[in-house]
């Protein structure tokens, strides 16, 4: 172990990508896996191990991975504490189906404990399949049993997952264009994107312009929108291109959904886990969610789990009313449990706030770049909009020739994503922004000398 730490310290490619044995693995893979295959295609390299903040190919060439399995990774690859829990625990309980635990109970407590301290007692937990958008099926699920009602709202350039019901709260159209008789009963609204505004404002003037034609839409009697089951959001649209919401429209979401007695969901499938800065994004809005979705960074590992943290006044299902085979998942149990005691032991919160205040400094110098639109992020969650889809991808594709993994996001694909592992260091930071810095600056632009 100690070799291969100190041999992926730095990133290091030699020569084209994919590498000849990378290029025999993808082959492979186009053979035999399906067409819906996604990162390999823009992402060439088959992936032999990991540790921390970097990962090494089948050919030698090493990265410094700010993909960090979409967030999956909050403690990086590998991380030896947790990797100790999850082999223990190999020895003692794999699957438990929804049968107490010992290992369960204790990351049930562990959770718990991360919730502000006026929702602790409140809340009820449900073990769902393990991905976030099965966490986000049973979320609308739950809010429909409790209301009796039937409509969702959700927001233009939120992302809830792809299965179908998921699929159909997602604002993006080219994934749903393919699938007949979507989820009916979804109604979407414009989401506070001030750099590129919905309503066509001035970023200026239009950042309560959103949350008001919402507020005026769920009270006008004669407005077509009966009262929805839920509103769903994401805090910081992640897929829709690292967005942060606007606090005030936040607030205002929470102030007329408490209003109206309508359930409000809090997608932190990306958010949570400290990615932002705070255990759930919604902290730093100064709410409190009556549900909140979580899964992805819940193991720190990479072990699938998900869940929901919701009031108990919405428990009304009956057993049995959302199941899942996998919802017993030990290893994630163990595995959860100890990336809580070590976030806290390391004071990784902390890092997470310096280190993304490390990127937005960084990341500045290319804020005035004529084909730079917007540089933004809230803590390890970090993105910088392009102005044409073609720049982006010649940034992520030439970062990758440098030793940098990331991937792209927003409308049209302009936004260059960053989502490091949560206890990244100083220098590993700055060997990635100056990739990223480099090749923007590369771009070619009118004007340049």
């Amino acid at each position: 172990m100690s070799d291969m730490i100190v041999e992926l310290s730095r990133p290091h490619v030699d020569g084209n990508l994919p590498g000849e044995q990378s290029a025999r693995y993808l082959a492979r893979q186009e053979r035999t896996e399906s067409n819906a295959r996604s990162y390999p295609r823009n992402l060439p390299i088959a992936i032999e191990r990991g540790q921390g903040s970097f990962v090494r190919d089948v050919d030698g060439n090493v990265f410094i991975d700010f993909l960090a399995g979409a967030g999956v990774l909050s403690l990086g690859h590998n991380h030896p504490e947790l990797v100790a829990a999850v082999v223990e625990q190999l020895g003692v309980l794999t699957h438990g189906l929804d049968f107490p635990t010992p290992a369960k109970d204790a990351f049930l407590e562990a959770q718990l404990s991360m919730l502000p301290a006026t929702m602790r007692e409140r809340t009820r937990v449900h073990f769902c399949g393990p991905t976030g958008a099965n966490a986000v099926d049973a979320a609308i699920k739950l809010c429909k049993t409790a209301t009796g009602r039937g409509d969702i709202v959700s927001f233009q350039g939120g992302f809830h997952g792809a299965t179908h019901a998921a699929m159909a709260l997602t604002g993006l159209v080219s994934q749903k264009a393919p699938v007949a008789n979507p989820m009916p009963g979804v109604h979407f609204f414009p989401f506070s994107s001030c750099a590129a505004c919905p309503l066509g404002l001035r970023p200026d003037t239009c950042s309560t312009n959103c949350v008001e034609y919402l507020e005026r839409s769920l009270r006008d009697p004669n407005g077509g929108l009966p009262r929805p089951a839920a509103v769903i959001m994401e805090l910081v649209q992640g897929e829709g291109g690292v967005v942060p919401a606007r606090p005030e429209f936040v607030r205002r979401i929470r102030a007329v959904t408490a209003e109206l007695d309508i359930p409000l969901i809090v997608d932190e499938v990306q958010t949570g886990c400290g990615r932002t800065g705070t255990w759930f994004a919604f902290e730093q809005y100064g709410i409190e969610p009556d549900v909140v979705v979580a899964s992805k960074a819940l193991s720190g590992v990479g072990a699938p789990v998900a869940l929901i943290l919701y009031d108990k006044r919405l428990d009304t299902w009956q057993p049995g009313a959302h199941t899942g085979t996998f919802r017993g998942n030990q290893l994630a149990f163990a595995a959860g449990t100890e990336a809580i005691r070590v976030i806290r032991r390391d004071d990784v919160l902390t890092n997470v706030r310096l280190r993304g205040e490390q990127v937005a400094r960084r990341l500045s110098v290319v804020a005035g770049h004529p084909l730079v639109h917007d540089v933004r992020g809230l803590g390890l969650m970090c993105g910088v909009e392009l102005v044409h889809p073609a720049d982006a991808a010649t940034v992520r594709d030439r970062a990758l020739r440098q030793g940098l993994i990331i991937e792209l996001g927003g409308r049209d694909d302009r936004v260059v994503r960053l989502l490091p592992p949560l206890n990244v260091t100083a220098e590993v930071v700055d060997l990635a922004c100056d990739i990223i810095v480099a090749e923007i600056e590369r771009l070619p632009h009118p004007g340049r000398g």
